[in-house]
């Protein structure tokens, strides 16, 4: 199936595409890697009249340290993230999230900032964010703003970003002695996550639990903060027992999403296996 006509825009700085958002508004799509737009355009079930590509804007592809931060450009792609030396040493729970989002040809044009600013439900970069309690940075025309990863996402394929702001850029803290790990229940390797459960683990003497942050995709219609768990480990010894008692709070106050793929009962037991697993995998 093919798409519907659209007028078509390169431009070449941010100033010039945030003059496009502005004069188009509604009518407007913004075009990062387009592994997630083009596709719901050629199903038409996104039909923009006009299409904003930012793939020439060459000042939001990098990835450099700032101190203790690590700054993102919102058009790093996911290979990028994979192979960065920077980020497997300072930051590796990007890169082992990247390297299980779809396949190489996904992850050779897909990006971070496009991942985030899609907000898909069942994504698997949100969750990595929401762990890394990152900050993404909005641009627009009365400046910039930053806002935290767990009041970005509100609902499915929804975000806090105005219409005419674009995400320019994602800061996550370097490591510090953390221990990290994302896992997946998919269909098939380069599916979507059913669930899907990033988590960072910071442990003291006796395997204790001193700092612990997990994001989890796929649940409901929209990714979260797994805050619940979060709040039951701290400070406790990690074994068997207070694992699994906490594993069981990853939906706690959560609407869990039913499809073909899963049921709520189903769904609601991967959350749990899938936590449980991850945190032990941390360990």
């Amino acid at each position: 199936m093919f798409s519907n006509r659209f007028e078509y825009f390169a431009p070449k700085s941010l100033e010039e595409a945030l003059a496009l958002l502005a004069t188009y508004q509604d009518d407007a799509k913004l075009l990062a890697g387009g592994q997630s737009l083009l596709s719901l355009m050629k199903l038409r079930l996104a039909n923009p009249r006009v299409l904003i590509d930012l793939g020439r804007i060459a000042d939001l592809d990098y990835l450099r340290a700032d101190g203790d931060k690590l700054n993102i450009g919102a058009l790093a792609t996911y290979a990028q993230i994979k192979e960065s030396e920077l980020l497997q040493n300072k930051c590796p729970l990007l890169p082992k999230t990247a390297s299980v989002v779809g396949d190489a040809q996904v992850r050779n044009r897909g990006t971070l900032g496009g991942s985030l600013a899609h907000a898909d439900p069942h994504g698997d970069m949100p969750a990595a964010a929401l762990a890394l309690e990152a900050e993404l940075k909005a641009v627009g025309p009365k400046g910039a703003r930053w806002i935290r990863a767990e009041d970005f996402f509100v609902g499915i394929f929804s975000t806090v970003l105005a219409p005419d702001e674009i995400l320019t850029e994602i800061r996550v803290p370097a490591s510090d002695n953390t221990r990290s790990v994302y896992l997946k229940a998919a269909r098939r390797p380069s599916d979507f996550a059913m669930v899907g459960v990033a988590l960072r683990l910071k442990l003291g003497p006796e395997q204790t639990c001193e700092q612990i942050t997990i994001g989890v995709t796929g649940v409901t219609d929209k990714p979260y903060r797994g805050a619940a768990v979060e709040k039951a480990l701290r400070g406790q010894k990690l074994n068997a027992k207070t694992i699994e008692e906490a594993a069981a709070l990853i939906t706690d106050g959560v609407d869990v999403a039913e499809d073909l793929h899963a049921s709520k009962k189903f769904r609601s037991h991967l959350a749990r296996l899938y936590t449980g697993r991850a945190i032990r995998a941390a360990m």
